[in-house]
């Protein structure tokens, strides 16, 4: 849902706008993949691992989802993704504040996530 809304905003030149919440979706899916984690046993986690679940840190919550070997792995063996990862990387919920995104940036991050066959989004639906 948030991919579409990035798109819609792309498509009207809110490059800022449609950067933010491009990456915003990726977050919202690694939750989702934490969650997908979680379900799997009925134990509850220590505490501080709910604390930790509220970063907007997507490497971080690449880890509590369980995923940062499966991660690696993926990235060494499909360039594609790997490309795509070093966009996504390095997206904060701090640009949520910045007006200066370029047109470049904000189609750069938005194909890297929306890509459908070695997109992020592709990749963290396989663990959803």
């Amino acid at each position: 849902m948030r991919l579409d809304d990035a798109k819609t905003l792309l498509d009207q030149g809110k490059w800022a706008a449609a950067y933010y919440l491009a990456g915003y979706a990726v977050e919202c899916g690694l939750k989702a993949c934490i969650i997908a984690e979680l379900r799997k046993s009925d134990e509850f986690r220590e505490k501080k691992f709910s604390e930790k679940c509220w970063s907007h840190d997507l490497e971080a919550l690449v880890k509590l989802a369980g995923l940062e070997s499966v991660h690696e792995a993926d990235v060494r063996l499909d360039r594609d993704f790997e490309d795509y990862w070093g966009y996504v990387k390095d997206w904060t919920e701090e640009s949520r504040y910045t007006h200066t995104v370029s047109e470049r940036e904000a189609k750069n991050l938005y194909d890297a996530i929306a890509e459908p066959t070695h997109g992020v989004l592709q990749w963290i639906k396989k663990h959803w």
